[in-house]
């Protein structure tokens, strides 16, 4: 079974930072293009932001450019999320996928708290 497991989350207070992982076992799937998505409470899931295959290329929502770093280690078979300046509605659990996304690929999430 295909898995995408993400890590690094936490509660961190407005202005602060995290960095996101998401590794994976699946050499086909990190290949991909990929991306990181969240969902805050009572919202739909929302694209944050996606890289190419090979890095060269990240994509972000609006919302969080300037403020988060997308990047991959395809050596290490993971793609990180630098988040900085995190403010109150950044809150909600953050996924990765391939992008565009898979439902195969949907994993647990990682919980990002941000309090003001």
């Amino acid at each position: 079974q295909v898995q995408l497991v993400e890590s690094g989350g936490g509660l961190v207070q407005a202005g602060g930072s995290l960095r996101l992982s998401c590794a994976t076992s699946d050499r086909t799937a990190i290949s991909y293009a990929m991306g990181w998505f969240r969902q805050a409470p009572g919202k739909e899931r929302e694209f944050v932001a996606s890289i190419s295959g090979n890095g060269d290329y990240t994509y972000y929502a609006n919302s969080v450019k300037g403020r988060f770093t997308c990047s991959r280690d395809n050596a290490k078979n993971t793609m990180y999320l630098q988040m900085n300046s995190l403010k109150p509605e950044d809150t909600g659990v953050y996924y990765c996928n391939v992008d565009p996304p898979r439902p195969v690929y949907w994993g647990q999430g990682t919980q990002v708290t941000v309090s003001s």
